[in-house]
């Protein structure tokens, strides 16, 4: 594969917008990124220590999936200590360390927060425990007794994400809720007390100098009145998809007003980021509106097929939902939670052929680690080194997020692929040796030098990076082609080549063009128009 990059670019001369309207945002999964200490388990110190790397790659922002004190249980989205740093990780002080760098070298760093439930290990709940039935901490959280002749049965039919009721009963009688995992009690978001607690746990990390928050299960802090039942079961099906007495209430919208003003009391656009499963992108445009939130990952594109006509359409749909409420569409492929794009696509071809197609859209995109080196999932794992939660589980998700969450290789051609010294807590493909950043760093054929070419081109172009809208151009069937100024995207979806006149001079393409008017087959080519 070759890329063609143009020798004079032009140079961006507009006022800036606010970063996260255009920002390039890499997502670190602190496990799996860099190891410091030798223990398999990647930490702060080695996220620190691989910042130039990302400041090389060319992205904006760094998002860091959780390191809060936790036990663990969903890889550290059951929180015990919302302020402490989990010692797998490290200390307050490598946090510290890895924001103070961050920033020194022009990066911003984004911190993973998780509102909707806490760890069965957080001081409140095991309070709440302690002092049982009707006292004041259990309002905290979700009790309630059961249903059957002796309170028996959950309070109602609502499942758990990860399979099974989404109730556990305690020794007293009362049940608890629990959407996610049983060692992750939902916060009871109508509590003064929640509320006032999370206000203060932002405040903590915006003092510390991070500069906003990715906010989980966004949708799910405001349960239906009465948490009335749903009235059928396999209910995770209906996810993202129709409305749910537990996620996407509108009740939301009120938290995220008060979050904003605390964000806006600090300089320097300090943001939040919701992820929020909604039926539809209207639903999803209501958490950014201008009192709300500034940014909401696009679930709706990232479940979007390798198809012209279906991209084509979900990019309408998503552009023209945030138009109203002023706020920047954004665009994912690949997270900690999904089988990573290459797999899902079925070839590497493919997989850069969207990556470009994705950062010529516009508005933010975010990229998951290891992406840039064309990783694929890994779905061989033998069960008994898998740690997903829901794994263990039936009628929840498929249990196999692990196979995205594989260590990342950077050198050597033997594993652990210079992640660390003692191994890495899931074992690595023998064949990523030749995917390691040091194996493919000089070779001009490389994802690795397609994602910085195209970093550095979607930097330095005026057309590229924050807006609202494209130009769509005729094109055949299987293919997209769009303007933004005078920048041209053309995007073969097809097996076949398609014959396509040249619209200007090759910036960049993600596989070998042989000739410009012969678009080939999963190739996306950007071209200065």
């Amino acid at each position: 594969m070759t890329q063609h990059l143009a020798d004079a670019l032009p140079t961006s001369t507009g006022t800036q917008p606010g970063w996260w309207r255009e920002a390039v945002i890499y997502q670190v999964y602190p496990r799996s990124f860099a190891d410091s200490n030798g223990d398999g388990m990647g930490d702060l110190e080695g996220i620190r220590s691989r910042l130039p790397y990302l400041k090389e790659l060319g992205v904006d922002a760094v998002w860091l999936s959780p390191f809060y004190a936790s036990p663990q249980a969903d890889a550290g989205y059951d929180v015990a200590d919302y302020r402490a740093i989990d010692p797998m990780f490290g200390t307050l002080h490598d946090a510290d360390a890895v924001i103070r760098e961050a920033h020194e070298l022009g990066l911003r760093i984004i911190v993973d927060l998780v509102p909707n439930h806490c760890s069965d290990q957080h001081e409140w709940f095991k309070q709440a425990l302690r002092e049982g039935p009707g006292t004041p901490l259990r309002e905290r959280f979700h009790f309630r007794p059961g249903q059957g002749e002796s309170g028996e049965l959950p309070p109602n039919d609502w499942e758990s994400i990860f399979g099974g009721p989404a109730w556990t009963r305690v020794a007293d009688g009362e049940w608890y809720l629990h959407l996610f995992a049983p060692e992750q009690p939902d916060f009871n978001w109508e509590h003064p007390a929640v509320q006032d607690e999370f206000r203060s746990i932002l405040r903590f990390w915006l003092d510390l100098g991070a500069d906003g928050f990715r906010i989980d299960v966004a949708h799910g802090l405001v349960k239906a009145p009465g948490l009335p039942d749903l009235g059928r079961d396999e209910q995770l099906k209906l996810l993202g998809n129709q409305v749910l007495p537990f996620f996407d209430q509108d009740g939301v919208h009120e938290i995220y007003r008060s979050w904003r003003l605390v964000l806006d009391e600090y300089a320097g656009d300090r943001i939040g980021v919701a992820e929020a499963w909604t039926p539809s992108a209207d639903r999803t445009a209501m958490y950014l509106r201008p009192d709300e939130l500034h940014q909401a990952f696009n679930f709706h594109y990232l479940n979007t097929g390798w198809d012209a006509e279906a991209l084509r359409a979900t990019i309408d749909e998503s552009l023209d939902s945030m138009r109203p409420v002023g706020a920047p569409t954004t665009w994912v492929l690949s997270n900690h939670d999904v089988v990573r794009h290459r797999t899902r696509f079925g070839t590497l071809e493919k997989a850069r052929a969207a990556a470009l197609l994705m950062l010529a859209l516009p508005g933010s995109a975010y990229v998951y680690q290891g992406e840039e080196l064309g990783l694929p999932e890994v779905v061989d794992l033998p069960d008994e080194v898998r740690q997903d939660p829901s794994f263990f589980k039936a009628n929840g998700q498929d249990g196999l997020r692990d196979g995205c969450r594989v260590p990342i290789p950077w050198s050597g051609d033997q594993a652990p692929y210079g992640f660390g010294t003692g191994g890495s807590w899931l074992p690595q493909p023998a064949e990523w040796a030749g995917l390691s950043v040091e194996a493919q760093t000089g070779d001009p054929e490389s994802t690795l030098k397609l994602y910085r070419s195209a970093l550095r081109v979607r930097r330095a172009h005026p057309a590229l990076g924050a807006g609202d809208g494209v130009e769509w151009l005729p094109a055949p069937a299987g293919v997209l082609a769009f303007r933004r100024g005078d920048f041209v995207c053309t995007v073969n979806t097809t097996d076949e080549p398609v014959r396509l006149p040249a619209p200007g001079t090759v910036l960049l393409a993600s596989g070998d063009l042989a000739d410009p008017d012969v678009l080939p087959a999963d190739t996306t080519v950007w071209w200065q128009g």
